[in-house]
C-alpha cells in the first residue's frame, strides 16, 4: 500500500505525464502545417506551432504569453548594450548530445543565412555578437539598447550545431533538416518523419528537462479543409484538431462525444494598404488606368475604413467568435492605446470621402488573403469584398493558399491584402517595429512592412521605445506611436480572433493558448 500511495503522489506532481496513456499515440489534425523542418525558416505561427514540439526557444511564454525560463533559466541587463543569459544545465539534444552556449551562438548566427520570405531575422535583428563567458553564460551584445530583446527570444529555436554546421546555408538547409539529417533539438518528441502538406510524425523523448510527455507518439495531420478536418475528427481519425470554424462549433454544441476548447487569440486581421505611387492591383473601373494611386489619399483610406462593418463581421461572419478591433494588438497589451476611439461604420460618409477625393464612382481593387491559415481569414475576405462593393469600390477577392499568398506578398505584387498578426511577444515593439516602422536595414526595423508606409514621428517613437529602458516610459512611446499609426490607416485593423479546438471527449483536455499553437506536450490524456 505504501508503494501504491507513493506511485499516485509522484504521478499527480508530474501532472501524470508518465502514468497515464503512456504508450497512447495522439493525432492531431490542423489546418496548416510547416514551410520546412528548419526552424529558422519561417516566422509564421504555424511553421513555431510544429517546430516547437522538436526545438525548444531561449524563451518560454505561457499560455497567456508571459515570459518563462526556457533554455535560458535566467536573463538581466548588465549595461546599456549588453544582455546576460543563464542557460539551463543538464539538458541533452535527441542524440544525446549536451546543450550548452555554442549551440546558443551557432543557432543566432545562422538565422540570416538560412531563413525564407516570411523572415525570422526580426527575432535577431537587436543582436550585434555573441560572446559565450562559460558553456552556460552568454552576453548579447547590441546593437544599441535592447529594452525589449527577451521578448525577441520566445520563438528563438535552438538547434544542435554540431547536426546542423553542414545544413545552415539556403541551399544546404532543406537537405539536412527536411530528411530529419540535422533534425535533432532539445524538444520533447523527436523528429520521425514529415512530409509537406501531410503527416509530420513525432515520438516521445524521454530525457526532456521538463519530463516526458503524455504522448509516446504524435502525428501531426495538415488538413486544411475545415470541414473535412472536423469529419476526420467525428470519424475517429484525429484526436484533436485546431482552428474549429465558426459555424461548426455551434454545431458541436450538442455532440456528447466532442468536447470543444475556446481561449481568445493574439491575432488581429489588418487590412493593408499600398503606399508606392504606382500599385499594380488598382484601376479604374472597366480596366482602365488611373493616373494615381488612390490609396495614397488618406480620404480614400478612411472611407475603407467607415466601409467596414465590425459588429457584423463579428456576429455573422464569424458568429460571435471574434471582437471589432481598433488597433493592430488586443486589448491589455504593452502599447495598446486606450486613446484610439472605436472605428465608426458610415458607408454614406465613405461614398461622400471617395467623391471628394475624386473617385465619385469608385475604383476597382483586387483584395488578397490567406484561406487556410487562420480561423475565418477567407471568410473575412469575401465579408471585406461586399463591403466595399457598396461604397462603390468593386472588389476581386482572392482568397488563397498561404504558400502562395506570403511569397507574393513578400515580393510586393498586392495593392490591398489582409492577414492576421499575433503579438507574440506581448509588447508593441514586436509588432509595430516589423509592420508600421518604414523598412530601415540600420535599425533593423520594418522587416513585414510590405506597402511602404513611412511616417516619421512613428519612426522616432519606435526607435526610441525599443531603446528605453523604462517601462512606462517605453509604454507611453508604443501608445503614441499605435495612435498615429492607427490614425494614417494604411493599416486597418478589422477584429481579433478567438479560437476553438475540438477532440475527443474521451480522449483529450486542451487548454487554449493566445498564440493559437496546439502544443501535443501540453494535451492531456482526459481520462
Amino acid at each position: 500500500m505504501k508503494k501504491l500511495i507513493q506511485t499516485f503522489v509522484l504521478a499527480t506532481a508530474m501532472g501524470a505525464t508518465t502514468f497515464v496513456a503512456s504508450a497512447q499515440t495522439l493525432t492531431v489534425g490542423v489546418r496548416g502545417g510547416p514551410e520546412s523542418m528548419d526552424p529558422h525558416f519561417s516566422a509564421l505561427g504555424s511553421q513555431a506551432d510544429a517546430v516547437k514540439h522538436i526545438f525548444d526557444p531561449l524563451v518560454w511564454t505561457g499560455d497567456d504569453l508571459q515570459l518563462e525560463p526556457g533554455l535560458a533559466t535566467s536573463w538581466k541587463a548588465v549595461d546599456d548594450d549588453t544582455w546576460e543569459f543563464k542557460l539551463r544545465e543538464g539538458v541533452t539534444f535527441h542524440d544525446g548530445s549536451a546543450f550548452d552556449a555554442e549551440d546558443v551562438k551557432f543557432s543566432i548566427e545562422r538565422i540570416p543565412n538560412v531563413t525564407g520570405p516570411t523572415t525570422t531575422e526580426i527575432y535577431v535583428r537587436r543582436v550585434k555578437e555573441v560572446e559565450i563567458i562559460d558553456p552556460f553564460t552568454i552576453h548579447i551584445h547590441t546593437n544599441g539598447t535592447a529594452a525589449t530583446l527577451p521578448y525577441d527570444f520566445v520563438r528563438l529555436f535552438i538547434v544542435s550545431s554540431d547536426a546542423a554546421k553542414d545544413f545552415s546555408t539556403a541551399e544546404t538547409s532543406a537537405e539536412g533538416f527536411n530528411s530529419g539529417k540535422a533534425t535533432i533539438g532539445t524538444g520533447p518528441f523527436k523528429y520521425v518523419s514529415w512530409a509537406p502538406k501531410s503527416d509530420l510524425v513525432l515520438e516521445r523523448f524521454d530525457s526532456h528537462w521538463r519530463g516526458p510527455a503524455p504522448w509516446e507518439k504524435v502525428v501531426r495531420r495538415e488538413i486544411s479543409d475545415d470541414s473535412s478536418r472536423l469529419a476526420a475528427l467525428k470519424a475517429g481519425d484525429v484526436d484533436v484538431i485546431n482552428y474549429v470554424s465558426s459555424a461548426d462549433y455551434k454545431a458541436l454544441e450538442n455532440d456528447s462525444d466532442i468536447a470543444t476548447f475556446i481561449g481568445d487569440s493574439v491575432y488581429v486581421m489588418n487590412l493593408q494598404l499600398d503606399q508606392r505611387e504606382e500599385t499594380p492591383k488598382v484601376r479604374a473601373k472597366g480596366g482602365g488606368k488611373l493616373d494615381k494611386n488612390p490609396l495614397r489619399d488618406p480620404r480614400v483610406r478612411e472611407a475603407i475604413d467607415l466601409a467596414i462593418d465590425r459588429e457584423t463581421m463579428v456576429d455573422v461572419v464569424l458568429e460571435g467568435l471574434g471582437k471589432p478591433a481598433n488597433q493592430m494588438m488586443p486589448a491589455g497589451f504593452f502599447g495598446f492605446s486606450d486613446k484610439i476611439p472605436t472605428p465608426a461604420y458610415d458607408p454614406e460618409k465613405a461614398k461622400a470621402l471617395l467623391a471628394e477625393a475624386g473617385y465619385p464612382d469608385g475604383f476597382e481593387i483586387d483584395l488578397f488573403c490567406t484561406n487556410d491559415r487562420l480561423p475565418g481569414d477567407g471568410a473575412i475576405c469575401e465579408g471585406l469584398g461586399q463591403m466595399f462593393s457598396q461604397i462603390g469600390i468593386d472588389t476581386n477577392v482572392n482568397a488563397i493558399s498561404k504558400t502562395v499568398y506570403f511569397p507574393t506578398q513578400a515580393r510586393k505584387e498586392y495593392s490591398v491584402f489582409m492577414n492576421g498578426w499575433g503579438t507574440l511577444t506581448g509588447e508593441a515593439s514586436y509588432t509595430l517595429g516589423s509592420l508600421a516602422h518604414s523598412p530601415n536595414d540600420m535599425v533593423k526595423m520594418g522587416a513585414f512592412n510590405r506597402i511602404e508606409y513611412k511616417n516619421d514621428e512613428v519612426d522616432r517613437l519606435l526607435q526610441e521605445g525599443a531603446q528605453e529602458p523604462d517601462a512606462d516610459k517605453r509604454k507611453a512611446l508604443f501608445e503614441q506611436a499605435m495612435e498615429k499609426t492607427m490614425a494614417d490607416r494604411a493599416y486597418i485593423s478589422i477584429v481579433v480572433l478567438q479560437s476553438v479546438w475540438a477532440g475527443r471527449a474521451d480522449k483529450v483536455v486542451v487548454t487554449p493558448r493566445a498564440d493559437e499553437e496546439t502544443q501535443a506536450y501540453f494535451i492531456k490524456p482526459a481520462q
